[in-house]
Protein backbone atom coordinates (compact mmCIF):
# COMPACT_ATOMS: atom_id res chain seq x y z
CA UNK A 1 0.00 0.00 0.00
CA UNK A 2 1.40 3.34 -0.79
CA UNK A 3 1.18 6.68 1.10
CA UNK A 4 -0.35 9.99 0.08
CA UNK A 5 1.81 11.13 -2.36
CA UNK A 6 3.32 14.77 -0.99
CA UNK A 7 2.94 16.73 -4.68
CA UNK A 8 1.39 16.59 -7.13
CA UNK A 9 2.41 14.51 -10.30
CA UNK A 10 4.48 17.03 -12.97
CA UNK A 11 2.32 16.53 -15.56
CA UNK A 12 -0.96 17.58 -12.98
CA UNK A 13 1.71 20.52 -12.02
CA UNK A 14 2.84 21.36 -15.39
CA UNK A 15 -0.87 21.94 -16.89
CA UNK A 16 -1.78 23.77 -13.53
CA UNK A 17 1.04 26.27 -14.30
CA UNK A 18 0.34 26.41 -18.24
CA UNK A 19 -3.21 26.91 -17.59
CA UNK A 20 -2.97 29.78 -15.11
CA UNK A 21 -0.70 31.07 -17.59
CA UNK A 22 -4.28 30.71 -20.24
CA UNK A 23 -6.60 32.04 -17.91
CA UNK A 24 -5.27 35.23 -16.73
CA UNK A 25 -4.60 36.05 -20.33
CA UNK A 26 -8.60 35.34 -20.78
CA UNK A 27 -9.31 37.13 -18.77
CA UNK A 28 -6.91 39.95 -19.93
CA UNK A 29 -8.29 39.40 -23.34
CA UNK A 30 -11.78 38.93 -22.63
CA UNK A 31 -11.71 42.78 -20.72
CA UNK A 32 -9.19 44.38 -24.00
CA UNK A 33 -12.37 42.89 -26.56
CA UNK A 34 -15.50 44.24 -24.67
CA UNK A 35 -13.11 47.41 -24.38
CA UNK A 36 -12.08 48.01 -27.98
CA UNK A 37 -13.46 48.66 -31.40
CA UNK A 38 -10.36 49.35 -33.21
CA UNK A 39 -9.13 46.63 -35.42
CA UNK A 40 -7.72 44.11 -32.52
CA UNK A 41 -11.13 43.40 -31.77
CA UNK A 42 -11.32 40.56 -34.43
CA UNK A 43 -7.72 38.81 -33.40
CA UNK A 44 -8.89 39.33 -29.95
CA UNK A 45 -12.03 37.32 -30.68
CA UNK A 46 -9.96 34.70 -32.45
CA UNK A 47 -7.45 34.34 -29.73
CA UNK A 48 -10.04 34.41 -27.21
CA UNK A 49 -12.13 31.26 -28.93
CA UNK A 50 -9.51 29.38 -29.76
CA UNK A 51 -7.78 29.63 -26.20
CA UNK A 52 -11.20 28.88 -24.49
CA UNK A 53 -11.79 25.55 -26.53
CA UNK A 54 -8.33 24.65 -25.65
CA UNK A 55 -8.67 25.38 -21.75
CA UNK A 56 -11.83 23.28 -21.97
CA UNK A 57 -9.82 20.68 -23.15
CA UNK A 58 -7.11 20.65 -20.76
CA UNK A 59 -9.44 21.03 -17.80
CA UNK A 60 -10.78 17.85 -18.83
CA UNK A 61 -7.38 16.43 -18.94
CA UNK A 62 -6.63 17.62 -15.14
CA UNK A 63 -9.71 16.44 -13.94
CA UNK A 64 -9.10 12.79 -15.60
CA UNK A 65 -5.24 13.11 -14.26
CA UNK A 66 -6.91 14.14 -10.46
CA UNK A 67 -8.89 11.37 -10.28
CA UNK A 68 -6.15 8.93 -11.63
CA UNK A 69 -3.20 10.80 -9.43
CA UNK A 70 -5.69 12.27 -6.47
CA UNK A 71 -4.05 14.91 -4.87
CA UNK A 72 -1.91 15.23 -1.57
CA UNK A 73 -3.29 15.89 1.59
CA UNK A 74 -3.49 19.11 3.18
CA UNK A 75 -1.95 19.92 6.68
CA UNK A 76 -3.07 17.93 9.19
CA UNK A 77 -3.85 21.40 11.43
CA UNK A 78 -5.11 23.74 8.80
CA UNK A 79 -8.83 24.52 10.42
CA UNK A 80 -11.83 23.02 9.50
CA UNK A 81 -12.96 26.32 8.02
CA UNK A 82 -9.91 26.73 5.43
CA UNK A 83 -10.16 23.35 4.45
CA UNK A 84 -13.71 23.56 3.65
CA UNK A 85 -12.96 26.83 1.80
CA UNK A 86 -10.25 25.28 -0.16
CA UNK A 87 -12.40 22.26 -1.31
CA UNK A 88 -15.30 24.73 -2.45
CA UNK A 89 -13.04 27.09 -4.06
CA UNK A 90 -11.20 24.35 -6.03
CA UNK A 91 -14.34 22.86 -7.08
CA UNK A 92 -16.05 26.25 -8.06
CA UNK A 93 -12.62 27.15 -10.01
CA UNK A 94 -12.85 23.38 -12.19
CA UNK A 95 -16.87 24.47 -12.02
CA UNK A 96 -15.98 27.68 -14.05
CA UNK A 97 -12.79 26.53 -16.00
CA UNK A 98 -15.89 24.17 -17.55
CA UNK A 99 -18.77 26.27 -17.33
CA UNK A 100 -17.20 29.53 -19.10
CA UNK A 101 -15.50 28.01 -22.61
CA UNK A 102 -19.27 26.59 -22.92
CA UNK A 103 -21.48 29.90 -22.23
CA UNK A 104 -19.17 31.28 -24.86
CA UNK A 105 -19.65 29.02 -27.38
CA UNK A 106 -24.17 28.87 -26.31
CA UNK A 107 -23.57 32.81 -26.52
CA UNK A 108 -22.20 32.70 -30.50
CA UNK A 109 -24.06 29.89 -31.76
CA UNK A 110 -27.19 31.69 -30.11
CA UNK A 111 -26.18 35.23 -31.77
CA UNK A 112 -26.10 32.76 -35.19
CA UNK A 113 -22.09 33.85 -35.08
CA UNK A 114 -20.25 31.32 -36.86
CA UNK A 115 -17.12 29.66 -34.32
CA UNK A 116 -14.04 29.60 -36.09
CA UNK A 117 -10.81 28.85 -34.67
CA UNK A 118 -7.10 29.23 -35.43
CA UNK A 119 -6.60 27.19 -38.19
CA UNK A 120 -10.22 27.52 -39.70
CA UNK A 121 -11.45 24.86 -37.56
CA UNK A 122 -15.54 25.21 -37.53
CA UNK A 123 -17.47 24.46 -34.68
CA UNK A 124 -21.18 23.62 -35.89
CA UNK A 125 -23.43 25.76 -33.87
CA UNK A 126 -25.75 23.41 -31.27
CA UNK A 127 -27.94 26.01 -30.63
CA UNK A 128 -30.45 27.68 -32.48
CA UNK A 129 -30.23 31.26 -33.34
CA UNK A 130 -32.18 33.62 -30.34
CA UNK A 131 -31.83 37.17 -29.15
CA UNK A 132 -33.08 36.49 -25.58
CA UNK A 133 -31.04 33.15 -24.92
CA UNK A 134 -27.78 35.27 -26.53
CA UNK A 135 -28.43 38.10 -24.05
CA UNK A 136 -28.63 35.53 -21.59
CA UNK A 137 -25.81 34.02 -22.15
CA UNK A 138 -23.69 36.99 -22.60
CA UNK A 139 -24.23 38.68 -19.61
CA UNK A 140 -23.72 35.32 -17.68
CA UNK A 141 -20.25 35.11 -19.54
CA UNK A 142 -19.57 38.59 -18.51
CA UNK A 143 -20.76 38.31 -14.66
CA UNK A 144 -19.56 34.48 -14.24
CA UNK A 145 -16.12 35.60 -15.66
CA UNK A 146 -15.77 38.79 -13.36
CA UNK A 147 -16.80 36.02 -10.24
CA UNK A 148 -13.75 33.65 -11.66
CA UNK A 149 -11.68 36.45 -11.86
CA UNK A 150 -12.21 37.61 -8.36
CA UNK A 151 -12.32 33.42 -7.15
CA UNK A 152 -8.66 33.63 -9.38
CA UNK A 153 -7.25 36.35 -7.02
CA UNK A 154 -8.47 34.28 -4.03
CA UNK A 155 -7.04 31.10 -5.12
CA UNK A 156 -3.14 33.21 -5.73
CA UNK A 157 -3.63 35.05 -2.50
CA UNK A 158 -4.12 31.39 -0.76
CA UNK A 159 -1.36 30.25 -2.29
CA UNK A 160 0.79 33.14 -1.60
CA UNK A 161 -0.32 32.72 1.95
CA UNK A 162 0.53 29.02 2.22
CA UNK A 163 4.01 30.14 0.52
CA UNK A 164 4.98 32.89 2.26
CA UNK A 165 3.34 32.52 5.91
CA UNK A 166 2.28 29.61 6.75
CA UNK A 167 5.56 27.65 4.61
CA UNK A 168 3.07 24.52 4.98
CA UNK A 169 4.51 22.52 1.99
CA UNK A 170 0.93 23.36 0.10
CA UNK A 171 2.58 25.49 -2.64
CA UNK A 172 5.54 23.57 -2.90
CA UNK A 173 2.88 20.56 -3.76
CA UNK A 174 1.83 22.22 -6.88
CA UNK A 175 5.60 24.05 -7.65
CA UNK A 176 7.19 22.99 -10.46
CA UNK A 177 10.47 23.86 -8.75
CA UNK A 178 12.16 21.32 -6.92
CA UNK A 179 11.39 21.08 -2.90
CA UNK A 180 14.46 21.67 -0.61
CA UNK A 181 14.52 19.28 2.06
CA UNK A 182 13.55 21.02 5.22
CA UNK A 183 16.26 19.26 7.75
CA UNK A 184 19.30 20.60 5.38
CA UNK A 185 18.31 24.69 6.15
CA UNK A 186 21.60 26.39 6.66
CA UNK A 187 21.53 27.92 10.18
Amino acid sequence: MTSAPHRFALIQRFLHWLMAACILAMLFIGVGMVSTVAPKYLPLILVHKTLGLTLLVLVLIRLALRLYYGAPPLPADLSRTMTLGAALSHQLLYVLMIVMPLLGLGMLWAAAYPVVLYGGIRIPALLPQSDFVHTLLWNAHVYLGLAFFALVLLHLAAGLFHALIRRDGVFGAMSLLPLRDRTTRAE
